[in-house]
């Protein structure tokens, strides 16, 4: 795993042992990063359930003003560490080791440009985390939320939250799913 673009790119990322983390492969986070590319420069980005950092760290290469980074595992929260002071972009990321309803309450902003969300697939994570961000005051109808699930996974309840579904890019086995706060 690497960094595509930006200041730290082609710099490898560890990953962190022995848990269970499915890093985005690189073709994956290329395609996330040329349909993000225009939301990023000078952007506050929130990566939620991080693992190694490697989605934050190439927001924050490509030009975010800041990233928050939340993982509760401290195996992921030692590996984020050592990819940001390896990239040298820790000057302007924030980690949390906290689970990542809690951390939400921890984010000082007056609005986040991207939260990005890869929760353990299956575990339905996504609704918990998505109810939550309802309420949090930095998420404005401008903030674009990114949700990585497994393929099957059904997202047709987000309406009830007050977000709508802007964009759903399949891959063979996962997807991203691009949302919004519905504007009322």
């Amino acid at each position: 795993m690497r960094v595509i673009a930006g200041t730290a790119r082609s710099l490898p990322l560890k990953t962190p042992e022995g848990l269970d983390i499915r890093p985005t492969t690189d073709r994956i986070k290329e395609t996330l990063f040329n349909m993000l590319q225009w939301d990023i420069p000078g952007g506050v980005f929130v990566d939620l359930f991080s693992g190694s950092g490697g989605i934050g760290i190439e927001a924050l290469s490509r030009g975010a003003r800041k990233a928050y980074f939340v993982d509760n595992a401290q195996k992921a929260v030692s590996c984020i560490q050592e990819n940001l002071r390896f990239t040298k972009l820790e000057d302007r990321a924030v980690v949390l080791r906290q689970d990542a309803c809690s951390a939400l309450g921890s984010i000082r902003e007056n609005a986040v440009d991207i939260i990005f969300m890869d929760p353990p697939y299956e575990n339905g994570e996504e609704k918990s985390v998505l109810s939550h961000l309802a309420r949090m005051p930095y998420v404005t109808e401008d903030t674009i939320l990114v949700a990585e699930a497994a393929r099957d996974t059904d997202f047709s309840w987000v309406s009830e939250l007050g977000f709508c579904i802007t964009k759903d890019k399949q891959y063979r086995t996962n997807k991203h799913i691009f949302m919004k706060k519905s504007i009322q």
